[in-house]
């Protein structure tokens, strides 16, 4: 359930040169037409109070009735949970849909109303709308990359042969559909560069169809279409006559719950139909593991990975070229492994013993654990998040307080060079092939756009590959990291993004944004649209909550199953370190977060209520009961527990924030952002925690349900969508943080 926070895409762009001479930000300056907060006054306060009456109104008019309630009540280990508004987990329901269109309608009449909306949005087009380019992939001798022009709404595939050829299209999505609802979900290029398996979409869902076409023609193979493909990650072998990839049943008597227990794993032969398809690995009958097969470096060897959540996998291999039966490289370890083979050598990153994560080198005849031979031993204060084999060298991923930090060393563990960064940062790690010595890295900031390099594994030598030319000034601003104790005294890190010379007064706008689970890291990456709050007046705050990876596999246990109430401690912990240090206030102080991330905010929001002004949620999980119930819900057991254990249930009722909502408080504003076809995490949760807190609240915050429609759980892939969903968000968000302010006119007259 990575968020893609995968939090997800990091849009990158450019701009006319004339006008962003006109957008340059110096400190005491903001975007034309969007004024910084002032300090109050009184006149200000009337105007504001007289806007927010009109407001109210309007809200009250649309949404009187509120939503019914039920009398359900059932037993879970002999105690009562109640469940007033199950009726809305039914979304196929004739009342929950009129009730959704109600809500969804009265959200975007509320919204069009916020001051400075068209502003917000103009500045929102201006900084989207640029060009992105990713590093390119070699297979064989031609080169794979991806694009996305200034003027284009989706992210298109290319190729050339060789470095310096002729750019030729292999996909363009932007042509797939008339309304945009076919989405890429992923491009899997053949090793000799002649093919392309690729994960087609309706509405940017998780639910896809696998495809094969041919590079030179663009002739896709109609009979081998392959449905069931959520889970695939076609792995082609090393002739480029076909691919292993995991496939789910296309069965509407198999619930959807279930569905990840009856995947198995297929060999596809090009030229053959799928229904032929051989059998690599049966199903596991647990929904709650993943299945995934992936072919070495070398071509030789199949790794075949049993994945129970995110902190342990079991890992087998055979031989393709003596084909050989499943030999066991690891089971039952409660590890986690990542695994290639080059010149009849398995190279394995794991966390088996060393929570930082460390890599073997093994002879896969005498690959049992007492052989293996560690070349890259854990370090105390380095995570090892990645590697690949460039050049016939390692390619190390590594974070250093939440910081990207390249290493390249030799097959056998020997340091060959650094890549250090001048600021704190992040990269993906080098990317190249394992024969070429040739290799690209990418490296961006909070206050630095992407910029790509490349570079060689032989020497020092890099080069500028392509700089993103985003219409943003970072000089007037500052990012810093800070630590703070947390409840129980764990020390937790904190990134501030803000004015150089933001006073501590308790008036700046803030949104502190979180995460913590399924050992993601939040690390420092650039985001244009956080570039327009900042030049809004408004900062970001970012804990690298426990529950994350940052600083490894014993920070992301401290955050889960028992541990998950940590998560909301820090994040609370950080909210009291910035009110008590003046950063901001209650009054100004907004939370953030989707996926699991709306369920830290949700958590946040009924635990402390008084902490916050407004909360932003996104694709939610919020009924920690019911959860494993719909969606891929199962597969999150492993992270979360399970209502069906008594002792996780105990656990999960503690926290489970849609069972915490309680009468006659005064909750904060709420943004309750969702998707008509999240396939991922259930809306159902969406729906029914603001159902329920639009029923107890006892103040008159807003409480507004948006839905995007035609988006899946990383929201749409159309950059208008995104751009309109951020209006939205940020015009609201800036209307109840920042401090009344009055229009004036600049020297031009706007």
């Amino acid at each position: 359930m990575k968020y893609i926070k995968n939090y997800s895409t990091r849009l990158l762009f450019i701009f006319n040169i004339a006008f962003i001479a006109s957008l340059v930000i110096f400190p005491s300056c903001s975007p034309p037409g969007i004024p910084k907060p002032s300090t109050n006054n009184k006149k200000n306060e009337s105007s504001k109070n007289r806007d927010n009456k009109i407001l109210k109104k309007k809200i009250k008019r649309c949404i009187a009735k509120g939503a019914r309630r039920q009398s359900i009540s059932e037993k879970i280990h002999g105690v009562d949970i109640k469940d007033p508004y199950r009726w809305l987990e039914n979304s196929d329901s004739y009342e929950t849909r009129q009730w959704l269109e109600t809500q969804n309608r009265c959200a975007h009449k509320y919204l069009d109303q916020m001051p400075y909306r068209k502003q917000i949005n103009k500045r929102l087009k201006e900084i989207s709308h640029v060009l992105k380019l990713s590093a390119p992939v070699r297979k064989g001798d031609r080169y794979f990359y991806n694009k996305r022009g200034a003027n284009q709404e989706k992210t298109v595939f290319y190729w050339k042969e060789g470095k310096n050829g002729q750019e030729k299209t292999l996909l363009d999505p932007n042509t797939m559909s008339e309304d945009g609802s076919i989405s890429v979900k992923g491009v899997f290029i053949s090793r000799d560069g002649r093919y392309a398996a690729y994960k087609l979409s309706k509405n940017n869902a998780d639910s896809a169809k696998l495809y094969i076409m041919e590079v030179d023609t663009s002739k896709t193979y109609e009979n081998e279409t392959i449905k069931g493909a959520k889970y695939a990650r076609p792995s082609w072998d090393k002739q480029s006559k076909g691919f292993y990839y995991t496939r789910l049943p296309v069965n509407p008597k198999i619930p959807v719950s279930q569905l990840p227990g009856h995947a198995q794993v297929y060999y596809h032969k090009l030229g053959q139909v799928p229904a032929k398809d051989k059998i690599i690995y049966k199903k596991t009958g647990d929904p709650r593991k993943f299945l995934n097969a992936q072919v070495s470096d070398d071509g030789r060897y199949l790794f075949l990975y049993i994945h129970f959540g995110w902190s342990n996998t079991d890992l087998y291999f055979k031989d393709l070229k003596r084909r050989s039966k499943w030999k066991i490289l690891a089971k039952d370890t409660a590890s986690t492994y990542q695994a290639t083979a080059w010149k009849n050598k398995i190279y394995l990153l794991t966390n088996f013993e060393a929570p930082n994560y460390r890599i073997f080198k093994i002879k896969p005849w005498k690959h049992k654990k007492k052989f293996w031979k560690e070349i890259v031993p854990e370090k105390e204060n380095e995570v090892l998040e990645s590697f690949n084999i460039i050049g016939n060298k390692l390619a190390l991923n590594y974070l250093h307080k939440a910081s990207s930090l390249l290493k390249i060393v030799d097959l056998n563990g020997k340091t060959v060079r650094k890549i250090t960064f001048t600021s704190m940062g992040s990269s993906k790690g080098l990317k190249g092939h394992p024969e070429h010595k040739e290799a690209y890295f990418s490296f961006s900031s909070f206050l630095q756009p992407v910029v790509i390099y490349e570079t060689s594994v032989d020497s020092d030598q890099t080069k500028l590959y392509f700089k993103s030319n985003v219409p943003f000034d970072p000089s007037p601003y500052r990012q810093k990291q800070i630590h703070y104790l947390s409840k129980d005294g764990a020390k937790i890190s904190m990134f501030i993004i803000s004015l150089k010379n933001q006073k501590n007064n308790g008036k700046n706008p803030y949104i502190l944004y979180g995460y913590g689970g399924f050992n993601i890291s939040l690390t420092p990456r650039f985001s244009p649209y956080r570039a327009v709050w900042l030049e809004m007046g408004g900062s970001f705050a970012i804990p690298n909550l426990r529950g994350g990876g940052e600083y490894g596999e014993k920070w992301h246990k401290a955050g889960m199953l028992a541990n998950k109430q940590n998560v909301f401690d820090d994040f609370i912990a950080a909210a009291e370190y910035l009110i008590n240090n003046k950063y901001t206030s209650p009054r100004h102080l907004a939370i953030r977060g989707g996926s699991n991330g709306g369920l830290l905010v949700g958590a946040a929001m009924v635990q402390r209520p008084d902490l916050f002004k407004v909360v932003s949620c996104h694709v939610p999980l919020l009924d920690m009961l019911r959860y494993h119930l719909f969606g891929s819900g199962r597969t999150w057991i492993s992270e979360y527990g399970t209502a069906e254990k008594k002792q996780q249930f105990n656990t999960l009722r503690a926290y489970s924030p849609y069972h915490h909502i309680k009468n006659n408080i005064e909750y904060p504003a709420l943004l309750m952002m969702t998707a008509d076809s999240d396939d991922r995490v259930e809306p159902m949760h969406a729906r029914k925690f603001a159902a329920a807190i639009r029923h107890a609240n006892k103040g008159n915050a807003p409480i507004l349900l948006r839905v995007e429609t035609k988006a899946g759980h990383g929201g749409s892939d159309k950059v208008s969508k995104k751009v309109e969903a951020y209006t939205d968000e940020y015009s609201f968000l800036r209307y109840q943080l920042f401090s009344p302010v009055k229009k004036t006119e600049n020297k031009s007259g706007k």
